[in-house]
């Protein structure tokens, strides 16, 4: 989930990049801060996975709540989130976007990939004092079950920023190019003293500053190749201090409620599933019966990709998960009959933004909770616009693929095909346990992730005879490395967020939106041009958290119906969030493929139409998302 496909400079160990005395000890400092980190990060994640399995067998099973469960869940949440981000930055592994830094001359490369440095060593040394007072101020609260400083949990945020730093320092300093080095941290000075300089000119401009440093500064520093969390908290804490006369702690907090929300807790729980349904065998096997049925023919496995996500999607509900379970099992047959890495990555990308509506997404669940629409009707009504968006890709596959030579490729037998679908059948039931345990009470969409990692364990022991131990711990520091990069990326989208909402911009947009002629088409379709742009810039949750509780009050004001409006806001985001140059989706699936986001660029457009072209119809025929209902 990073820049590890887009960024040989910076992926590139401290060690590696300096073979001097100075650098061997900057490489033991880096490896002990690695050592420091990962460790308690993968520790983190399996404690998370135990507390909530007692709350669920406590409550379920023994009928006696544990009161302190959910608490220390989201006690050891933050840090994780935090501890996770450091694991990420230190192998450079958050998301940034390179189209633009590739181009140029190779001299030039290296200046940038130092300057992607500085930029986030100016934002985590401009927020550490900050993030101490955050913390200082948090040991007056005490927590309700548990009875301790709330100081404990919000230690996490200036632990994690200062290890960061440190990290950063050490990139800076291991640099094999000293002047490109130098020219960025001079760049980023200077720029920084101008804006300074330039402050009391802000004020006065009003809302003309969102321009300025909402669509300025961070398209500039996202084209730059700066990871887009840092650029996201850049800017934000630039328009704090310049254009407004909020304190910058305001920032700080705003990231604590993003990172930190419970209902994230399901972030690296599902992404640590779709890790183990790999890692056992169970997402090969349903992989495995869709290419037995669809293989042999003309773009076949590219169908199995969309179908796959389509199926996987309702057992983990994260992105994220579901790229890293169906694209390792798929991608290398695809590439040996001759499927171009581009081409891959778009479509594993654009089926994550088909996928978006499948339940139990953690869209449906956060959209339901901010604007009251019942999660069971979200459930229900998400299942067919996928298919419909699934449908449009694969017609798109098929006009692709028409002329794929397959000479090579023989049909399975009735019986092959048999065999693979035993094979499958406890794979194939995940969904259905997990939707069960929902929808019967049994555990809450977050808790839902350890009945998933509890029944693929034992699948995987029992079943399929495929649980490697010694893969363990590297799975729980990549869960923790991947959803730290997530979290960070929704804390700091959290903060703009909330800057946006002190502007007075989402009552305006709100308005406007509320005034248009035409009536509910109209309003449907501003809607989902409106949530395009907001799921590439604000990425899905905080932008549902923004402008949900505006928005679908207008809605039932000019007769949609909320569960359709959610699907094609939930729809549009997807497309947004999947689609480059600011979609951090399509940075999350080309580094799960690890194929550079470049590649994807051209073959993603055709893809991108056809979930146009699929979100359209789902407008027009609101039947699709409520006929179920």
């Amino acid at each position: 989930m990073s820049a590890m496909a887009s960024a040989s400079e910076p992926s590139a160990s401290v060690a590696d990049r300096s073979p001097s005395a100075a650098g061997r000890w900057l490489g033991l400092l880096d490896r002990g801060i690695g050592l420091l980190v990962e460790g308690p990060a993968a520790v983190l994640v399996a404690v998370e996975v135990v507390v909530l399995l007692v709350g669920v067998c406590s409550r379920y099973v023994f009928h006696s709540p544990v009161v302190w469960s959910d608490e220390l869940a989201s006690i050891l949440f933050l840090w994780l989130a935090m501890l996770g981000s450091v694991v990420a930055y230190r192998r450079a592994e958050h998301m940034r976007m390179t189209a633009l830094v590739a181009m140029v001359r190779p001299g030039l490369r290296p200046y940038f990939d130092a300057l992607a440095i500085a930029v986030s060593l100016a934002f985590l040394g401009l927020t550490i004092e900050p993030a101490l007072e955050f913390a200082l101020e948090e040991q007056f609260i005490t927590t309700p079950a548990l009875e301790i400083s709330n100081a404990w949990r919000a230690a996490a945020l200036p632990v994690g920023i200062g290890l960061m730093l440190v990290i950063g320092l050490l990139r800076l300093l291991a640099s094999r190019d000293r002047k490109a080095a130098v020219a960025a941290v001079a760049t980023v000075l200077v720029l920084g003293g101008l804006l300074v300089l330039a402050g009391p000119l802000f004020r006065p401009l009003g809302n003309l500053n969102l321009l300025l440093f909402f669509v300025g500064l961070v398209g500039a520093l996202v084209f730059a190749g700066v990871p887009i969390a840092f650029t996201f908290g850049t800017a934000t804490f630039a328009y704090l201090a310049l254009a407004t006369r909020l304190p910058t702690l305001v920032l700080i907090g705003r990231m604590d409620e993003g990172m930190s929300h419970l209902i994230l807790l399901a972030v690296p729980l599902f992404v640590f599933l779709g890790l183990l349904i790999e890692a056992t065998g169970m997402a090969r096997a349903m992989v495995g019966f869709l290419a037995s049925l669809l293989g042999h023919v003309r773009g076949g496995l590219s169908y199995v990709l969309v179908g796959a996500m389509y199926l996987v999607s309702g057992i983990s509900g994260s992105k994220a998960a579901d790229m890293a379970a169906v694209a390792p099992v798929l991608f290398p047959e695809m590439k040996a009959r001759g499927a171009k890495e581009g081409d891959l990555v778009a479509l594993l990308a654009a089926t994550g933004a088909q996928t978006e509506t499948i339940p139990p997404s953690i869209v449906l669940i956060t959209i339901g909770s901010v604007t009251g629409v019942s999660i069971s009707a979200l459930f229900t009504g998400g299942l067919l616009p996928g298919l419909v968006l699934g449908i449009t890709l694969c017609a798109l596959v098929w006009w692709r693929y028409r002329g794929e030579d397959l000479s090579a490729v023989s049909r399975p037998s009735g019986r092959a095909i048999g065999r693979a679908l035993v094979i499958a059948i406890p794979a194939l039931a995940l969904p259905f346990v997990i939707r069960a345990a929902v929808v019967e009470g049994v555990a809450t969409a977050t808790e839902v992730s350890t009945i998933g990692i509890v029944y693929a364990g034992l699948a995987g022991l029992l079943i399929y005879r495929q649980f490697p131990l010694r893969r363990l711990y590297p799975m729980l520091v990549t869960t923790a490395s991947l959803s730290g990069a997530i979290l960070l990326i929704i804390g700091a989208a959290t903060g703009m967020a909330w800057a946006l909402t002190q502007s007075g911009f989402s009552g305006t947009l709100a308005t406007l939106m509320k005034a248009l002629p035409g009536g509910a088409p109209v309003f449907l379709i501003v809607s989902a041009l409106a949530f395009i742009v907001l799921g590439s810039v604000l990425e899905g949750i905080p932008a549902i958290v923004l402008f949900g509780p505006l928005m679908f009050p207008i809605a039932r004001q000019v007769g949609v119906h909320e569960v359709h409006y959610a699907m094609v806001v939930i729809l549009a985001m997807g497309i947004g969030l999947f689609a480059p140059p600011f979609g951090v989706g399509y940075y999350a699936a080309c580094a799960i493929s690890r194929i550079h986001p470049d590649a994807g660029m051209r073959p993603i457009v055709g893809y991108i139409a056809a979930l146009v072209i699929g979100l359209a119809v789902v407008i027009a025929v609101p039947w699709i998302s409520i006929g179920f209902l």
